[in-house]
């Protein structure tokens, strides 16, 4: 089973990720930015679900940028997932390096079109 790091700070979309697709995939949670950039340089996730606006000291963007940084991490892929879904909010993620963009409320159908991609 391939490893999927979902990140947010709500617990239900956290348990809702789980439901979604931890039947096929095995699902490892971080709550917020800082604990979520510790998990993916220890587990060294397949992919990443990333939401954006998070308390603390990072937000999904910063942990984002720093993952892009670190040559050993750079090539994992991350889908953001927030409730922005303006243009400039997809244009931004992008250029911090965003492989994705999901906008909440979400289905099981758009998770999947990213899991298939990532994961076969």
């Amino acid at each position: 089973m391939a490893e999927i790091l979902v990140v947010d700070d709500n617990a239900d979309i956290r348990r809702l990720f789980q439901a979604m697709l931890g039947k096929k995939h095995s699902i490892v949670e971080a709550q917020d930015g800082k604990s979520a950039l510790a998990m993916i340089r220890q587990v060294r996730p397949k992919l990443v679900f990333l939401d954006v606006m998070m308390p603390g000291e990072l937000n999904g963007l910063q942990v984002l940028s720093a993952v892009r940084e670190e040559p050993a991490l750079r090539d994992i892929p991350i889908i953001m997932v927030t409730a922005r879904g303006q243009e400039v909010d997809v244009i931004n993620a992008e250029r911090h390096g965003a492989d994705g963009y999901v906008v909440k409320p979400f289905g099981l159908k758009e998770l999947g079109i990213w899991t298939d991609k990532y994961l076969g």
